[in-house]
């Protein structure tokens, strides 16, 4: 009796102690611009409950993804480190448009997360945690070989067949004739928080919208297209797949507040990369998804945790999607190998303590070619044919430098008072560009970026 008695106070001291680490909730939206919330300037989308989130937490105005396109991204936040530890650098081939086009021969890529990379998940599974992956995966076949137990509807696809049942999907059930995949995937989300209630749990809500293809419910379209837009934002059918994603991180929200969970609970809600430019503009800025202009990086980003961090604030720092692995690390004490590299830095300080972290440099790499969506002359990236052409960009304090392999071109920008990266200011600032590059190339030297660099024998312009 007296072994009973200590085995059960064992098991109680280990349940207690897995109570004590605080559950996750990583809400990820797919293709959602900077712009596209209420609470981030749009007078036309409604989104009332993200809105309310804010007022709740800590809203980040200058957060990036670490690449502006889905895999890439969503790679660079389970790895924790920069595309080319492992050569993911967009969606299928890299070489896009026309081979006449391409001066370069562009950069092998890859669309698989390699096994060797441990991912937050894994580590987290390891640490007593269960975990989930409901919606888009895109970086394999299945979220279940790398760190989750659970997956929803993730495979290699980087969208939906459709958003109303029949889904097309292996890795869902159809549900209803007519039911809307963002509702559906809610429910599922739902499901497993109440099932978990009870012990830790990370829940990577990574829905498929707002991507295309562009299907909202019928009743929304036609309230939004009965409403006055902007000439930024004016898309009903975009409208109305907002509100609906809306509509249902209230749902998921309303889950946790009505468990009682929200204090132990910490709620990140944020896009894989900027917004679809032909759907909806995100002026200021310039461009958008599959650029590296500001429009194809910066997005939303606003963290909730009760009793943790102050409401209704807001943080002005640069940050970026590879942060959240070491924050996720240090706030659920769980430690890794010594050498488990990670590139992103603990935004702790930020979060809780109200202080600035550590002046940084943050950088994106693009050795190959990515097309655009439509020749048009109005389109503000570097020409009409590509969204982006071989470079690398980095940011550094108020400074945002470009470079292109093709020709060595460099572009400097200060974000302060030039958001929308219309004045390349290289030639009145040289030092400081000199000084911004020096820094590019260090870092790109440390995680072996590789630079295209061998002349294409088709590009129309050598013959």
């Amino acid at each position: 009796m007296k072994k009973i008695g200590i085995l059960v106070m064992f098991l109680i001291a280990l349940i207690s102690k897995a109570q004590e680490k605080p559950n996750i909730v990583y809400i990820n939206i797919d293709d959602l611009g900077w712009t596209d919330l209420a609470c981030y300037g749009s007078t036309y989308y409604e989104t009332p409950n993200i809105d309310r989130l804010m007022t709740q937490g800590i809203k980040f105005t200058d957060a990036y993804a670490s690449a502006s396109n889905c895999a890439p991204s969503r790679a660079g936040l389970m790895s924790g480190q920069y595309s080319p530890r492992y050569g993911i650098y967009t969606v299928g081939t890299s070489e896009r448009g026309q081979s006449k086009d391409r001066k370069l021969i562009p950069v092998r890529n890859k669309t698989t997360l390699p096994d060797s990379i441990v991912t937050v998940a894994e580590v987290l599974k390891k640490s007593g945690y269960i975990t989930a992956s409901m919606g888009k995966w895109h970086i394999g076949d299945d979220p279940r070989t790398q760190g989750f137990d659970v997956n929803v509807g993730g495979n290699h696809a980087g969208h939906p067949k459709r958003y109303f049942s029949p889904y097309k999907n292996k890795n869902i059930e159809d549900g209803p004739q007519g039911e809307y995949l963002t509702d559906r995937l809610t429910d599922e989300g739902i499901r497993f928080i109440r099932n978990n209630k009870d012990r830790p749990f990370f829940l990577y809500m990574t829905y498929y919208t707002v991507h295309t293809p562009l299907q909202g419910k019928e009743y929304l379209i036609e309230k939004y297209k009965k409403k006055s837009g902007s000439n930024y934002h004016n898309h009903a059918t975009y409208a109305a797949m907002v509100e609906a994603m809306d509509s249902n991180v209230g749902r998921l929200i309303h889950t946790l507040e009505e468990l009682g969970l929200t204090q132990n609970t910490l709620i990140i809600f944020t896009s894989d990369n900027g917004g679809v430019y032909a759907v909806s503009k995100q002026f200021p800025l310039k461009y958008g998804k599959g650029s590296y202009y500001e429009g194809g990086t910066r997005v939303p980003l606003i963290i909730r945790w009760d009793g943790k961090i102050k409401p209704n604030t807001i943080s002005k720092t640069p940050v970026i999607n590879l942060d959240f692995y070491p924050t996720i690390l240090e706030i659920t004490k769980t430690v890794v190998e010594k050498n488990h590299t990670l590139d992103g830095v603990s935004l702790t300080p930020i979060l809780f303590k109200e202080k600035k972290i550590e002046k940084r440099p943050i950088f994106w790499h693009f050795p190959i070619y990515l097309e655009a969506r439509r020749k048009a002359k109005k389109l503000s990236g570097r020409d009409i044919l590509f969204r982006t052409r071989p470079g690398s960009a980095m940011r550094y304090g108020k400074w945002k430098l470009h470079q292109y392999f093709e020709d060595g071109a460099v572009e400097l920008y200060n974000l302060e008072n030039d958001i929308s990266e219309t004045r390349d200011i290289s030639k009145d600032k040289p030092r400081i560009a000199a000084k911004l590059l020096k820094m590019l190339n260090a870092w790109r030297k440390e995680v072996h970026a590789p630079i295209p660099a061998k002349l294409n024998p088709e590009y129309s312009h050598l013959k």
